[in-house]
């Protein structure tokens, strides 16, 4: 089988990394890709945005399946460009990958399907915005409506700032705050069948202690010892299979990846979010433990027969990931800093212990940084605190200057918290 996945990030790196241990796949391709990833896939330059191109480059590539990693490329409409080239492709067509790219449309989707979430309201005038903010008072959780690369969530306890995020937003969703740990669970679907993978959690603030600005994720962990043993099966017959239902019976079914994420609070199991593909950093952990080949899986739901797949085998081991940020990540991170340790890494920690990258290119023979999340290092072992003990021990071993990480990633589930 020659695969060709689409982006050029930690999620795609990862995703590549398991196509790459397939055995039914016989060539591998990411499009545009970074650095790491051309240790295990071959590069094609393309813009992930356009999807004629890149429908024209799997018809060039042969490909007998295209996987479309980030949400941009999906609410352009890639997938859609790509099956109307009559190529199977892991990815949500552009009107239901608005369940990640409208977050108006998402509450309307789950209150059709009787989806429980938080109440929220649809704001687009500095009335509405007041009104919204006064009925559910602090702390305040506005959503910019569209894609914005995972900074859009603002969670805070100050008014002004409240306020402030939602007036630079053309439409926004301003909703109660949910109370909880939260959790992420991922499931794969051919707009039928769902079948839903294992649950992680992830770690959004900047800081350790949860404290810091909002980030597109700074490290994860699979699975979660704390959490209700019935929670995949709870999660599936309230959020994942009555969103997939209500899609299809609007004419807008949703094949791909559906990503829920989920407040266990007081009063029960939230959505906060819903997304389109596989979420960074936690597929990093999740694909970490995942013991069936990737690619049949994935074909299986791009051509609608998923409900054929053998059950998903699963490892015992813990994985964690923890996220290298550059310089100043997440305001104005710095980029085009040396990397070096990598190999070591490689060298001293592997198989165990393995580098994703995210942004990062070549410059010369030098590997440097080139975006805001830099790198992940995931590690896998017999519990959460072997697996924490591997990852640290690697990360110590990558040397970036200025670059920052958290250091209580999974800290508190490995002591049994």
């Amino acid at each position: 089988m020659k695969v060709l996945v689409i982006g050029g990030g930690a999620r795609e790196h990862a995703l590549c990394r398991s196509l790459s241990l397939d055995s039914a796949v016989s060539a591998l391709y990411c499009a545009p890709g970074n650095a790491g990833i051309a240790e295990v896939a071959e590069l094609r330059p393309v813009d992930a945005l356009d999807g004629a191109a890149v429908a024209a480059l799997a018809t060039e590539l042969e490909a007998d399946l295209v996987v479309v990693g980030p949400e941009a490329p999906l609410v352009a409409g890639v997938a859609d460009a790509v099956r109307a080239a009559g190529i199977p492709v892991f990815g949500p067509s552009a009107e239901a990958a608005q369940l990640e790219g409208s977050k108006a449309f998402a509450k309307d989707v789950m209150a059709a399907a009787g989806v429980p979430t938080a109440r929220s309201y649809v704001c687009t005038t500095p009335e509405e915005v007041d009104e919204a903010l006064d009925a559910f008072g602090a702390p305040y959780v506005v959503k910019d409506d569209g894609l914005a690369a995972g900074k859009g969530v603002v969670v805070t306890e100050d008014l002004a700032v409240a306020r402030a995020h939602a007036l630079g937003c053309d439409r926004v969703v301003i909703e109660e705050y949910l109370d909880g740990p939260e959790v992420s669970l991922f499931a794969i679907t051919d707009g039928v069948t769902v079948v839903p993978l294992q649950p992680a959690q992830d770690f959004k603030r900047a800081l350790d202690g949860d404290e810091g600005p909002n980030t597109g994720g700074m490290g994860a962990y699979s699975p979660l010892p704390w959490a209700d043993p019935k929670l995949v099966d709870e999660v599936m017959e309230l959020v994942l299979q009555p969103t997939v239902d209500e899609l299809r019976r609007r004419g807008t079914p949703f094949s791909g990846l559906l990503y829920a994420g989920l407040a266990i609070t007081s009063r029960g199991t939230r959505v906060i979010e819903f997304n389109a593909r596989f979420g960074d950093p936690e597929t990093q952990v999740v694909l970490a433990r995942l013991r069936t080949p990737l690619a049949g899986v994935l074909l299986g739901a791009a051509k609608g027969t998923l409900e054929a797949v053998p059950p998903l085998v699963w490892r015992e081991d813990a994985a964690v990931t923890v996220v290298i940020a550059s310089h100043n990540y997440p305001e104005t991170p710095r980029t085009g800093d040396p990397i070096e340790g990598l190999a070591e890494v490689a060298a001293e920690d592997g198989p165990d212990a393995y580098v994703l990258h995210a942004g990062t290119r070549h410059e010369g023979d030098a590997v440097v940084s080139a975006g805001g999340r830099v790198l992940s290092v995931t590690a896998t072992g017999s519990d959460l605190a072997q697996a924490r003990e591997k990852a640290y021990k690697a990360v110590a071993r990558i040397r970036l200057d200025g670059s920052q990480h958290r250091t209580d990633i999974a800290a508190k589930a490995a002591e049994g918290r």
